[in-house]
Parts: C-alpha cells; structure tokens; sequence
C-alpha cells in the first residue's frame, strides 16, 4: 500500500491520464481516493481515446490537458487516437510539471519531458547507452518460433532490471530511471500501483506552488504480479496478490464440484 504522510498538504496539483481505453479507469478511481489521503487537493482523471467519438469526451479531455500538472499518455499509436490530442499536447508540453509519454505513435513519444530527460533531443548518455544494452533485435530469420515467443518475457525482465542499473547513476540517468519505473507501475497497473506511479512523479516533478508536496507520500516499489498465472478469487498465501498466481496448486479445491471453467484473460484486465 502506499505510504501515508500524516502532515497532509491541499495544495491543488492535477494529474491527467491519456490512454487508448478506459480499462484501467476503475484502478484509477480506486487509486484517486488513497491518494486523497495526502494530497488533499489532488484532480486525479483519466481520458479513453476510444471515446473520442461520444458527445464532449475530446473537448473534455483536450481541457485537461490544457490544466494538467503532471501527463501520463500511454497506447496513443493510431492516427484517429493520438491527432486530436496532439496540438493540445505539444501546447502544454513546456508548461507542466512533467509529461510521460509511453509505448505510443512517435510523435506522442518524444513529447516526454521530465526533469532532464527530454526525448525530443539527440539520442545520449543514458538512453544510448540502454540502446547498446538491449542490442540489435532480431530478424525471423535469426529465430525459432521458441525464441520469438520468449522476446516479451525478455522484455519484461529488462524492464525490472533496468531501474535497478540506473539506480547509482547520477544526472540524466535518475530521470531515466524513473521514466521506466511509470512503464513498470501502468503495466502493472492495480490501484497501489497507479498509486506509486502518482507519488513517484510528484515527488520527482512537482513544481512551483505544488514543489512543496515533494516528499509528502514516498512512492512504493511496483508491485510485480505474474506475467502468466491463474486468477481465483480465494486464492491466498505467499506470493499470492489479488488472488494471482503462477503455482497451479494455489487453486483451492472446491468441495462438490464435478468440472471445471477456465477463461482466458489479459492481466491488465485483472489488476484493474
């Protein structure tokens, strides 16, 4: 759970989610009312470009980008999600505290600013030297359908690792760092985590009249959950989170019961 900081601060601080879709609005909702808790005057929103379409959605969020301290955008890749946001972005991108901009078109992508991290300049320090780390990715032709099926698991353990890399580094590399941890948290993305992505850009970003609520809340490490497991709401014991797990033998048994039904889920889904 995040940490709670007694000596509570109302200073109005806005942050803005800008995503594809609105499956993680319940884990914001959730994380909207811990946050409330020490940071009273927190605006805590998330905007779904799959409803650009419905009456006032897009007016509503390109408002709030025009007010957003802290922007979080994240799955923006299609033309019709991420242009109509696009001018309000570019607007607002030196006026903010921060933005984060991930796994989006690369026009939304390179809008990131935090701190001294700015992805609309040259590629260097920090960023090239994680470029070398990763290597040249691999053709078909290099790979068995085994390896291509393992290259997602692969990311995955680099992303954990790379916060751990960056961690001693000073400068750049701190921002870096924590533009990778927001990756891991929206990944991840339960309340306690959309929680510690929140803390952890007001503690790193906040600026101006809301720099005061640096340090109010420390941001807990992301909490990891399986990549592929099984999901039973009894489900419990060590290792288990939200009743995820990757051991087949922490399914209780149910007495009585004579079959089975499996569905077949994305993660996200789950811990939102």
């Amino acid at each position: 759970m995040p940490k709670r900081i007694s000596d509570a601060n109302s200073t109005p601080i806005k942050v803005v989610f800008v995503t594809m879709d609105d499956h993680l609005s319940g884990a914001v909702d959730r994380a909207r009312i811990m946050l409330r808790k020490d940071y009273p005057g927190l605006t805590l929103v998330l905007h779904a470009a799959a409803e650009w379409a419905e009456d006032g959605a897009l007016a509503r969020c390109r408002a709030d980008i025009e007010t957003a301290d802290i922007l979080i955008v994240t799955m923006l890749f299609m033309e019709d999600h991420f242009l109509p946001v696009l001018p309000a972005l570019q607007a607002r991108r030196s006026q903010c505290d921060a933005m984060v901009c991930l796994m989006s078109a690369s026009e939304v992508t390179r809008l990131t600013r935090m701190g001294r991290f700015d992805m609309s300049g040259p590629v260097s320090g920090p960023m090239a030297l994680l470029r070398k780390l990763r290597g040249k990715p691999a053709t078909d032709a290099d790979t068995t359908p085994q390896d291509r099926n393992n290259a997602g698991a692969r990311q995955m353990k680099m992303l954990r690792r790379l916060p751990k890399l960056l961690r001693f580094i000073p400068g750049t590399a701190q921002d870096v760092r924590s533009y990778f941890l927001v990756l891991q948290y929206w990944l991840a993305g339960s309340e306690e985590n959309i929680a510690s992505l929140v803390q952890l850009l007001v503690n790193g970003y906040a600026d101006g009249e809301r720099k005061p609520l640096r340090g109010k809340a420390p941001a807990d490490a992301p909490i990891d959950y399986p990549d592929v497991g099984l999901y039973h709401p009894r489900m419990k014991g060590s290792g288990v989170h939200k009743g995820m797990s990757d051991r087949l033998e922490r399914v209780p048994a149910i007495a009585g019961s004579t079959g089975t039904v499996g569905l077949l889920l994305m993660r996200s889904y789950l811990l939102a």
